[in-house]
């Protein structure tokens, strides 16, 4: 970046930092807020959830990903070389959520239930070189013992026994990541398991999903080194009349057990938001983890964009004053593209909306509405819509020593030449 381009946008910062001081809000304090959101990234977006587990394998579980863009990585090495590079272009110090699929087991095949922790010192080695925490988790599908579209579930208790040790396995490589790395590791359990017809007894698998779950978290673990999830679905392909893990499942289930809720965006009705369930959850639960998408058909799993969705998920983290409270994850795989782009996108435009969010005069609005004033209240809200946000945007970026605006592209473009089109 020239010096030119560098003076302009701190000129413009400026100007932006003194409209928004008009209206008693820090621009320099909501950039330091922001800086200590640590987004978790989704490995998966790398090689289109295809893992490194040996053998050939089809992706299953109502899981698909589109496109067949060149450059998708093929081992370990190749796509923590792809996050490297995504990491760079993006402002703050962020985490990696792996799946469990992505063990590294050499030639060897290792059953998923057997899986242990020096399986994953590649990614410990390597995640404390670059100052990254570590989320994890369980792989249930794209598996043999998936394939009825039963896991944690099923009715056939070895199928159920198989799974639940998996999960077990998964837990304690949570905790090995959260004890080496020095931060909690999330480990988010999701199945797919479900009818495409309607079921006559939709109570008995819930039953043994609840059974499974506690014989799962049955042994306890230090919080500080792992943190338990659970993630709900509406349907999924396969399960469009019955997802044993309903939405009110999983509610009842995290906040009798004191376990963290996630919600992904992808995973309501077309018509509902995430957003406005935060705060309702947040007065039951300790913590939640959100899953970032955007669904163009319902869970489509689409790259994150600067949408009104992703904004009102962004309001609602700041103007809920859970920061602290709140884990931010990525998930979506979309192989149309060049997969780094889409990773540094999606995480781009999260941490904008993040920081719109922050830029908000929210104890100003919140005055307003105790008062019983909506006839400003709304005026407000619509003032700041124009206000300066990109202005502060840069300036961050700028700070962070990360690219500013379609500078990031060019960097990308340039490893595609160099790097994913030798692939």
């Amino acid at each position: 970046m020239s010096q030119s381009d560098e003076e302009r946008i701190r000129a413009a910062y400026r100007l932006a930092k003194e409209r928004y001081a008009e209206l008693g809000v820090d621009t320099d304090r909501a950039m330091d807020a922001l800086s200590k959101i640590a987004l978790s990234l989704h490995c998966w977006q790398g090689d289109d959830l295809a893992g490194f587990e040996a053998g050939d394998k089809q992706l299953g579980g109502g899981l698909a990903t589109t496109g067949n863009y060149p450059g998708k990585a093929r081992n370990a090495s190749e796509l923590r070389a792809d996050l490297d590079l995504t990491y760079s272009l993006i402002p703050g110090d962020h985490r990696l959520s792996l799946h469990a699929m992505y063990a590294e087991t050499g030639s060897r095949r290792v059953e998923r239930d057997a899986l242990l922790p020096e399986y994953f010192t590649g990614w410990v080695d390597w995640a404390r070189e670059q100052h990254h925490g570590l989320d994890f988790n369980p792989s249930l599908f794209s598996h043999p013992l998936a394939a009825s579209g039963f896991t944690l579930s099923s009715y056939d208790e070895r199928t159920r026994r198989f799974w639940v040790d998996h999960c077990i396995a998964c837990r304690k490589i949570g905790a090995y990541f959260g004890r080496e790395l020095g931060t909690a590791c999330v480990t988010n359990i999701w199945i797919p398991d479900g009818y495409k017809d309607t079921p006559v007894d939709r109570s008995a698998p819930r039953r043994l999903l609840e059974q499974s779950l506690d014989r799962i978290l049955e042994e306890k673990i230090d919080p500080h080194l792992n943190l338990d999830a659970v993630e709900p679905k509406l349907f999924g392909l396969g399960s469009e009349s019955y997802v044993t893990g309903s939405h009110e499942f999983y509610i009842g289930y995290a906040q009798s057990r004191g376990i963290l809720l996630t919600l992904d965006s992808g995973h309501f009705h077309p018509t509902e938001t995430i957003a406005d369930k935060i705060s309702a959850l947040l007065l039951f639960l300790d913590q939640l983890l959100l899953h970032v998408s955007r669904g163009v058909r319902w869970d489509s799993d689409h790259v994150v964009v600067f949408n009104d969705d992703l904004q009102a998920i962004a309001l609602e983290v700041v103007r809920s004053r859970a920061l602290d409270r709140i884990h931010i994850g990525l998930d979506y795989f979309d192989a149309s593209i060049n997969r780094i782009a889409a990773w540094t996108i999606g995480a781009r435009s999260t941490l904008r909306a993040l920081l719109v969010a922050l830029l908000e005069p929210t104890e100003r609005l919140r005055e307003l509405e105790v008062a019983g004033d909506f006839t400003r209240r709304l005026a407000l809200e619509e003032e700041v819509k124009a206000l300066p946000a990109s202005a502060v945007w840069e300036h961050y970026c700028l700070g962070q020593n990360v690219p500013v605006g379609m500078a990031a592209m060019d960097a990308i473009r340039e490893y595609e030449q160099r790097v994913l089109l030798n692939r």
